[in-house]
């Protein structure tokens, strides 16, 4: 967190010393690579992987993600909650739920209007579309907390107020209007890329479980969950998230021991027969977008 921190600090010092020049379009994409890198440590503090009591959890949540990179952690939490509790199950994981992007036949044949057309020919769209995500992020945040049910709505709301006034003051007191435009896009776009690149190979691909399935815990945490194998750049670059099979069965496990506990689940679930699946990062991907097209065929 300390060196994450620092990085953050530098990234906006060299946005000031680089001042008004295209070169900010590469200051751009690296500040998006550090605010992903925020929300993965914002993610491992919703798990309360970091701190022993809830309090400084909450207090670092809210700093590295309403704050710093404008993203509502108490929303967000409480939804990543939901998704670990039944992933990929179509009823109960807002993650696979219908919005754009549609992840099982039963619901492209339901979808109408844009999803709809979209799903036809999802996979092709699915990385242009992740250059939304990030934005999408923003105003989900700010929407949730406006709901009855939302807590901290005061403070959640002026750090995200705050973080957007500075944001985009800086932004656009440093650059003319057109270059703090295309920087924000860049900026924002990356960032959302890269977010969606991280989770996309964790679920997307898998089974997608309904009420009619009967698993126990076990079996829908691993069965619902991919790996992917790689070395020490590919962990940092994932936030460890690689390690998903391990994650969804010891969330609260901090993120640097799911290396070592790997080959114990993988060798466990050999032992009583449970489907294991580890691939490299790439054929992941290719998994999860065949996995999109698939579902799209009906509609074709």
């Amino acid at each position: 967190m300390s060196i994450a921190a620092v990085v953050y600090a530098g990234g906006w010092a060299l946005f000031f010393w680089v001042g008004d020049s295209w070169l900010q379009l590469l200051v751009a994409a690296a500040l998006a690579v550090i605010f992903a890198q925020f929300g993965f440590l914002a993610h491992d503090l919703g798990h309360r992987q970091v701190f022993r009591t809830r309090r400084p959890s909450d207090v670092a949540g809210l700093i590295l993600g309403n704050f710093a990179i404008g993203l509502g952690w108490g929303w967000w939490t409480t939804k990543h909650n939901k998704h670990h509790a039944n992933p990929n199950h179509e009823d109960h994981d807002p993650d696979v739920s219908p919005a754009v992007i549609v992840w099982s036949e039963d619901q492209a044949a339901r979808s109408t209007g844009l999803p709809r057309f979209i799903a036809k020919y999802q996979a092709f769209w699915f990385f242009p579309l992740l250059t939304l995500e990030a934005w999408h992020l923003h105003i989900a945040s700010f929407k949730a907390l406006f709901q009855p049910t939302a807590k901290r709505r005061s403070l959640e709301l002026t750090l995200l107020l705050v973080h957007f006034v500075l944001y985009f003051g800086v932004v656009f007191t440093v650059l003319p209007f057109g270059k703090a435009l295309l920087f924000l896009a860049v900026h924002q776009g990356l960032f959302g890329v890269y977010l969606g690149c991280t989770f996309a190979p964790n679920h997307k691909g898998m089974p997608v479980l309904t009420k009619e399935d009967k698993l126990d815990f076990l079996r829908k945490q691993v069965l619902t969950s991919r790996n992917v194998r790689g070395n020490l750049f590919t962990d940092v670059a994932l936030g460890q998230l690689n390690y998903q099979i391990e994650h969804h069965l010891f969330p609260n496990m901090p993120a640097p021991n799911l290396r070592k506990a790997q080959p114990i689940v993988e060798r466990y679930c050999r032992e009583i027969g449970v489907d294991y699946l580890q691939t490299g990062l790439v054929e992941s991907y290719g998994q999860a977008l065949r996995h999109l097209h698939e579902v799209g065929a009906p509609l074709r």
